[in-house]
């Protein structure tokens, strides 16, 4: 939902009119704009306070030019940006629609197809974000968009690329939503490709069952759940269930890529479909799990001259 300006936004920034606020992360705002051209567009701004900070203002181009890795289809396209701006903001499509936390909780859990849609959706855009060099760092529900076609990922506002230099990250802090981080997030600064698979789990395990699967009564007692507790998954779909199970495995070198998340999941479907259950055999194809083919089409027979 769309609030008012406030009294201290500015009506413009750039050539981009500013029409509302969409929402505000640890970053800064998010404002609806709209172009010279009458397009609407998400403007997002630096807070004035980050913006005085040299280090952060490296981080902040450093991500535009790891963002611009990503493919389009996978995450909202940055259009315009404006680093050395008083209060640096960056000009990214606007994706109409409600985030999978707000679905969640206006229709409740995700069932068959919307289920794996979202699933292979998120694994699918993280397998384009890793390929990229970067590591999202902070994926939750309301980083996901159901958009028609494939699930979006967005915000990378806190993403750093594998192999950029630790001056061009903000070193020495956490920042994330620890209710889907994993736990060598609480101890590592400079996560793998891994803590967004943990993340991954979670986040599909909350669109199956409307919960976090390790939530506490307190932020404390989520940490400490993520920490040391498996993860509570009841109530998730069998075909699912051991794909989740082991991307919330709690070493980091248990859980799969997010391209082996694509393989499980195709495997999944393809015993859906058949109604058979599929050898358990990482790195297959989903054709090495189909337990039989479909019979050729027998030969036309030939014309006679």
């Amino acid at each position: 939902m769309t609030s008012a300006l406030r009294a201290e936004d500015p009506p413009a920034l750039g050539c981009y009119e500013l029409l509302g606020r969409p929402g505000e992360g640890g970053m800064g705002a998010v404002f609806l704009g709209r172009d010279p051209a009458g397009t609407l567009v998400a403007v997002k701004v630096i807070r004035a306070e980050h913006a005085r900070d040299e280090s952060f203002r490296a981080c902040f181009r450093s991500e535009l030019n790891r963002v611009r890795e990503v493919p389009a289809c996978c995450t909202a396209e940055i259009l315009d940006a404006a680093p050395e701006h008083r209060t640096p903001y960056r000009v990214v499509e606007y994706a109409a629609g409600p985030r999978l936390a707000d679905v969640i909780g206006e229709q409740g859990p995700l069932r068959d197809g919307s289920l794996h849609s979202i699933a292979v959706g998120m694994a699918s855009a993280l397998a384009a974000i890793h390929s990229a060099g970067i590591v999202h760092r902070d994926l939750k529900p309301a980083d996901v968009l159901p958009a028609l076609g494939s699930p979006k990922v967005i915000d990378f506002g806190i993403a750093k690329a594998i192999d950029a230099t630790s001056h061009h990250t903000l070193t020495q802090k956490m920042v994330g939503a620890h209710s889907y981080m994993s736990p060598e997030r609480f101890s590592v600064n400079d996560p793998t490709p891994a803590a967004d698979i943990f993340a991954w789990g979670a986040v599909v395990a909350y669109a199956a069952t409307g919960r976090n699967p390790f939530a506490g009564d307190s932020p404390a007692a989520t940490a400490g759940r993520i920490l040391t507790q498996p993860s509570n998954l009841t109530g998730l779909e069998p075909g699912l269930l051991r794909v989740v199970e082991r991307a919330l495995s709690k070493d980091p070198a248990d859980r799969p890529t997010a391209r082996e998340l694509l393989l499980n999941l195709t495997s999944v479907v393809v015993r859906d479909i058949r109604g058979t259950a599929r050898p358990d055999r990482p790195g297959a194809t989903a054709e090495a799990w189909c337990p039989a083919r479909c019979p050729a089409s027998p030969a036309a027979p030939r014309r006679a001259r």
